[in-house]
């Protein structure tokens, strides 16, 4: 394999150290080899006083990465081994250590960010979009929840947006990330090799987060116009507060609101395409995850995992969506009106956050 036939392509100039995911053809789906280079050059880079920053971004205009490799997933539980739960054991420690991580990571997102390549840009410092990004965790449409860190990440965006965007599975343009402060800076697609020059000539300080900071205002925007998550704020906060995914829809078929009423069908609709199982426990994952701690949240996560591709939807969802491509996924149950709460929380059951004595439940 040649160099830039590598998954992961990595370079160093002007002590930054730059990072790219490089399959293409795949939008850039994370794979084992992938997060195994992944973490190897950003510990190798943490160690090096000449490095200052670390810089992310995908091959292609068309995605920075669009998740996981969900059908190495099915066909690895197909086949009874458990590379499934070792590539979601180590792609969440590398997002773990992404958060964490002692020097600054710009992420630069044009195309799709979503799932896995959500794991990865959430935990950058700095995340910068463009007028092509489309963000989203959409696992709930394929019978899965979210994951990556997402369970910590959703629930501490702004009112309800995080809860909204779980259970719904929507995906969003430049306007709304920056508006739910998923995204810190939105620069036009055109001007990211321009970037890519100021970041060769930078003159670093002392404050490498700083000097980064200084040079994205000096080239990009904060907010842009157009954001519907702002539009109809309210009412997410609203309906996406209440109790269980039936209640909520509920109120959405209730709306009568001129303004609000094609919204509220439009949501409902989209509610009704998507695991009644894999939405319930998304509101509760995201629920406990508000107060969890980043490490709890993706321990929670796993736990659901080890659990999820025998008793969840996840294989009928990569079957119907991705194998046969029939797009007539039997959820199990079928609707939200046929899941008991016990089976929601049956998945829950024997985990015990790290911060809570042993005595307690």
């Amino acid at each position: 394999m040649s160099e830039q036939q590598a998954p992961v392509l990595a370079s160093v100039r002007n002590r930054v150290g730059h990072l790219t995911l490089n399959r293409p053809s795949a939008l850039n789906t994370l794979d084992l080899p992938m997060v195994t280079l992944l973490c190897r050059h950003l510990w190798v880079w943490e160690q090096d006083p000449e490095i200052v920053a670390v810089t992310l971004r995908g091959t292609g205009e068309k995605a920075f990465c669009a998740g996981g490799d969900i059908r190495m997933l099915y066909d690895s539980h197909k086949a009874g081994d458990d590379l499934h739960e070792v590539f979601l054991e180590e792609e969440y420690a590398l997002d773990e250590y992404l958060h964490r991580y002692s020097k600054p990571v710009l992420a630069l997102l044009d195309g799709y960010v979503l799932g896995g390549g959500m794991g990865l840009a959430q935990a950058a410092s700095l995340r910068v979009i463009t007028e092509r990004t489309r963000m989203g965790m959409p696992e709930v449409g394929i019978g899965f929840f979210p994951d990556v860190g997402g369970s910590y990440f959703l629930p501490r965006l702004p009112g309800e947006l995080g809860i909204y965007l779980g259970v719904t599975g929507c995906q969003i343009g430049a306007a709304d990330a920056l508006y739910a402060n998923l995204a810190d800076y939105c620069l036009p697609s055109e001007q990211l090799a321009e970037l890519d020059a100021a970041l060769d000539q930078l003159n670093w300080t002392g404050a490498p987060d700083e000097d980064l900071q200084d040079l994205l205002a000096s080239m990009a925007t904060e907010r842009i116009g157009g954001s519907e998550l702002k539009a109809y704020r309210q009412v997410i906060d609203e309906y996406f507060s209440l109790p269980d995914v039936p209640a909520i829809r509920t109120a959405l078929q209730r709306e009568q609101r001129p303004e609000l009423r094609s919204w509220a069908e439009q949501t409902a609709k989209l509610l009704d395409s998507r695991s009644p199982l894999a939405m319930a426990v998304t509101l509760e994952l995201l629920s406990r995850g508000r107060y969890l701690s980043l490490a709890d949240c993706f321990a929670l996560e796993l736990h659901l995992d080890y659990q999820w591709f025998d008793k969840g939807d996840l294989m009928e969802g990569v079957r119907a969506l991705i194998i046969d491509k029939d797009k007539a996924p039997r959820w199990n149950p079928p609707t939200l009106a046929e899941l008991t709460p016990p089976r929601v929380r049956s998945f829950f059951s024997g985990f015990r956050p790290s911060n809570l004595p042993k005595n307690n439940t």
